[in-house]
């Protein structure tokens, strides 16, 4: 199990990482990648698209980020528990690392179809 240290500092290195913007909103890439991703092209089948997926899935680890600060906020302004805050910095810690594990799944795929002979 992670301890409370290793989760805030898992936290702020992907804050670090995520935020190439220096705009401050340290969950705005994902925000923007999720903006890209958009509506699906309209084919129909009889699930959700990966597309689809993926978007939902950067929605959760945005809305788990934006979680996880306010909490940090409130902390700080003497309005939150210890524990709640570090609650939500574990919960945004194992969403990124599900998205990043994800991230690196999907690059192996594409690098072993790109090895395929013809």
């Amino acid at each position: 199990m992670a301890s409370p240290i290793s989760a805030a500092n898992a936290y702020a290195n992907s804050a670090r990482v995520l935020d190439t913007a220096g705009s401050g909103n340290t969950f705005g890439s994902l925000a923007r990648v999720r903006d890209i991703l958009g509506p699906t092209n309209g084919q129909e089948n009889s699930g959700p698209s990966f597309g689809a997926l993926l978007k939902d899935a950067i929605g959760s680890v945005v809305e788990t980020g934006r979680k996880s600060d306010s909490q940090t906020v409130a902390m700080a302004s003497g309005k939150a528990n210890v524990m709640d805050v570090v609650t939500a910095v574990a919960e945004t810690d194992v969403a990124v690392s599900t998205l990043v594990s994800v991230r690196d799944r999907v690059i192996q795929a594409y690098e072993d179809i790109m090895k395929m002979t013809i």
